[in-house]
């Protein structure tokens, strides 16, 4: 039945301005989970309270007109495209406010990509290109149906399906970061728990009120004393009952607030929180792009003197990034896509990319590019934000992508010759080596490194020697490259020096009597020894000029090829990625090799053949990435506990809310075990009956504790007409079974239980599905039994009427044939 949401006077009035209040703060929880992912911008509040107040203004037009379906779908498209300009669309709109074709176009657009544009770009997500669609639209659809269901639909529980949607797409849609779970987890219970119950009542009277009113005389003295009192005048025992419902709901209620806000801190203790956006693949393959290490010595040898780019507002010291390169395969050190260092869509690259907190000299170094081309972008340190500018300032800002991991941007478009843009960094310091000493290699996970030469692990080895000191080690492997090794980048009059830094070259450069290269092969060698022996480390390319021969380090640089690096970065915990600078000084070249002189030949001598030599020792594998059965075994183990700690958390809800149906579930089922099984035959017939009492108040009725079985019976007819018959023969039967001569018999015992348990089925199966369901989990006969046992318990209370009369009444021949 539909109750009447159009009445115009106080009465209904009030109740609908609650409804209105409620699930907009209900709402409001869910849209208050976008506030990471747009860095808590207030616009996102703003579209999201709009879509609320639209939803729930169009679900009462709906519900006031009765509006059809095809009207309230066409209202609700009509309201999203003239007025979500306003919410969803406000760089785009005239004034922020009039819709304007470009806003007309995010809306409709925003409908379908918004939500992959969501999840692939980088917190914060800016304003711009339709990120406000998401929790506009969101916040639309679930204060329309949730009003829907409030106002047109007689049972309130449905409400729950759209607020719960809202408030989970919250959090999937959302960053790892979660704003105040477990306050917001409380409110929600809070609000809605009292809200449901005051529905409920309130339907429960309507429809208790206008079935009296439309009884005959003779048929309202029935209702009256089969409901015991009208809801317009309850009596005392109903306001008492009234009022143990109430304080039984409260104690639950705070019972699962408790519980959420104290357990649910100690299961997310040391959890990584994971969102849909950790498993979304970004839209960019870095596989299809090569490495900027691998055009080092073009830089070097073909562009020396060409102008790469001007940096304009570069700290003195400091140095511009291009690329950490941390995967290796034995021919090329690349970014490896699949580390912690994907990459992300800046978005509108507003000037809050990412926190700026920590240590450190912030710049602003705005670059213009000259020959350089590439889709890698030099920045430095740690970017807080791009602004791109110029022709084609919106391609690149829409193929923008930064990882924070790494320090590195790269753009889709490509840089071409004449691009500008302004790049907002945060230089780190760099601490020294005493501060270093208090801290350990970081236990991160760097991608596996394939077809690495083995003289790579006997020359790590013999470089650290017994060091144990962590930063130690590091620095003894770029030490002795930079001190035992020689310059040279194979230009014409220098030392040859052979390009590149795979397998074949690390090789060559390593066993050689004089190591000869540039920061290509240096950096690179001290990387993989430094993975070799499980040290975290990694390559980055990247420029700076001599500042020594720099004039004016305020004027604007011009870096040409002749400034290309390549450095190695160590990740230290708590510290983070520290640099070290392996390549010796571009003055220390190798030393020629002396003039031998010619010697005479003599006769040839056969030789007799060299004795047999035991087989070398080879250096004991030292490959970091491969693990022992053992840690193989942790490693999973370290996996199932950290799923079962995502499944624990997932499930809390769940708990919290179904663990008191499930604790009234389990006691009941101990109750009619104990009432078939525990005491004499005639005390486990009374069990029986019990059973059909407790199902009927369980149902909705209301028995009276004094009376007797017959009476029982004879309420229960006038409740349940479809099981009247047999509702009246085994209340006969129990009382001929209790108090006939002599005990029965336990086949009569366990076949009163099976007519009983068909009863009990015939009742049930005479109300609705979800009647059926509530009495199942309702506590409304535990609660009479434990009435009737404190009664029992208290001295002296008088005898019941049931036994009274059956002492002036004859008593039956047998159990099995009760008397009329």
């Amino acid at each position: 039945m539909k109750t009447d949401s159009t009445g115009t006077g106080t009465a209904a009035l009030l109740p609908r301005l609650g409804d209105w209040a409620l699930l907009t703060a209900v709402l409001a929880l869910g849209v208050l989970g976008f506030g990471p992912t747009f860095g808590w911008d207030p616009r996102f509040l703003v579209a999201g309270a709009g879509g609320i107040l639209l939803g729930l203004g169009l679900a009462e037009l709906s519900a006031r007109f009765r509006w059809g379906f095809w009207a309230t779908v066409g209202a609700a498209v009509g309201s999203y495209v003239l007025l979500g300009s306003a919410f969803a669309a406000p760089l785009e709109a005239i004034a922020g406010v009039v819709p304007s074709f470009a806003s007309v176009r995010v809306l409709v657009l925003g409908v379908v990509f918004a939500w992959k544009d969501l999840l692939t770009i980088a917190p914060p997500v800016g304003l711009a290109a339709g990120m406000l669609v998401v929790p506009f639209l969101l916040a639309l659809i679930g204060g329309l149906v949730s009003g829907l269901l409030a106002w047109r639909v007689r049972r309130p529980y449905w409400v729950l399906a759209p607020v719960v949607v809202v408030f989970t797409a919250g959090i999937a849609l959302g960053t790892d970061e979660a704003p105040l779970p477990g306050i917001r987890g409380a409110l929600l219970i809070a609000l809605l728990m009292p809200w449901l119950a005051y529905r409920r009542e309130l339907g429960r009277g309507a429809v208790e009120t206008i079935s009296l009113q439309s009884a005959a005389p003779a048929e309202e003295d029935t209702s009256r004393r089969s409901l015991r009192h009208a809801p317009g005048q309850p009596s005392a025992a109903a306001r008492a009952a009234r009022a143990r419902r109430l304080g039984f709901g409260a104690a639950v209620l705070a019972a699962a607030m408790a519980a959420s806000l104290g357990v649910s801190p100690l299961l997310t203790q040391g959890a990584e929180r994971r969102v849909l956006r950790d498993v979304v693949e970004p839209p960019v393959d870095l596989f299809d792009y090569p490495s900027p290490l691998t055009d080092f010595r073009r830089y070097v040898k073909d562009e020396a003197d060409t102008t790469l780019f001007t940096v304009e507002g570069l700290p003195k010291g400091q140095r511009i990034r291009l690329a950490a390169l941390d995967a290796y395969d034995g021919v090329v050190y690349t970014v490896d896509p699949g580390s912690d260092g994907n990459f992300t869509r800046v978005g509108d690259a507003r000037s809050d990319l990412a926190e700026g907190s920590g240590e450190g000299t912030s710049a602003t170094l705005k670059i213009t590019v000259g020959e350089y081309a590439g889709v890698w972008v030099p920045a430095g340190g740690k970017a807080t934000g791009f602004k791109v500018s110029g022709d084609r300032a919106a391609d690149l800002a829409a193929g923008l992508y930064y990882s924070e991991a790494s320090g590195t941007a790269l753009t889709v478009a490509q840089l071409q010759s004449g691009d500008t843009y302004e790049a907002s960094v945060l230089f780190p310091e760099e601490p020294d080596d005493a501060q270093l000493s208090k801290y350990r290699f970081s236990s991160n996970q760097l991608p596996r490194i394939y077809n690495d030469p083995p003289v790579l692990g006997s020359k790590a080895a013999d470089y650290v020697g017994d060091e144990e000191r962590p930063v130690q080690r590091a620095r003894r492997l770029q030490q002795i490259l930079a001190s035992e090794g020689f310059f040279s980048n194979g230009k014409e009059g220098e030392t040859p020096s052979l390009p590149g830094h795979g397998s074949a070259r690390m090789t060559r450069l390593l066993d050689a009597d004089q190591m000869v290269g540039d920061d290509e092969q240096y950096a690179v060698a001290m990387a993989l020894m430094a993975r070799k022996l499980g040290i975290p480390a990694r390559v980055v390319m990247g420029f700076y000029p001599n500042w020594d021969e720099v004039k004016d380090p305020s004027a604007p640089l011009e870096i040409t090829g002749d400034d290309v690096h390549a450095w190695v970065e160590v990740e230290f915990e708590t510290v983070g990625w520290v640099p070290f600078f392996p390549t010796p000084d571009e003055d220390n070249e190798p030393v020629p090799p002396q003039q031998q002189p010619k010697s005479t030949p003599k006769p040839q001598v056969l030789q007799p053949p060299p004795p047999p030599q035991e087989p070398a020792e080879l250096p004991p594998d030292t490959n970091a990435d491969a693990k022992e059965p053992e840690e193989q075994k942790d490693d999973f183990w370290a996996a199932f506990r950290y799923w079962l700690r995502i499944i624990a958390l997932a499930s809390l809800p769940l708990v919290v809310l179904l663990g008191p149906l499930l604790l009234v579930l389990l006691i009941k089922v101990r109750r009619r075990r104990l009432r078939r099984r525990t005491g004499t035959p005639s005390r486990r017939v009374g069990g029986a009956w019990k059973e059909v009492v407790s199902l009927a108040t369980d149902l909705g009725s209301r028995p009276s504790g004094n009376a007797t079985r017959r009476e029982h019976a004879e309420l229960l007819q006038r409740g349940f007409p479809a099981a009247a018959d047999s509702t009246v023969l085994l209340a006969q039967r129990a009382d001929a079974g209790i108090f006939g001569p002599g005990e029965p018999t336990e086949a009569e015992v366990q076949e009163y239980w099976k007519q009983v348990e068909e009863h009990l089925g015939r009742l049930a199966g005479s109300v609705g599905f979800w009647r059926r369901q509530r009495a199942r989990y309702s506590p409304r006969s535990l609660l009479l039994d434990a009435q009737m046992r404190t009664r029992r318990r208290t001295p002296g209370r008088r005898v019941l009427p049931s036994v009274r009369v059956w002492k002036r009444t004859r008593k039956p021949d047998h159990f099995s044939e009760p008397s009329g």
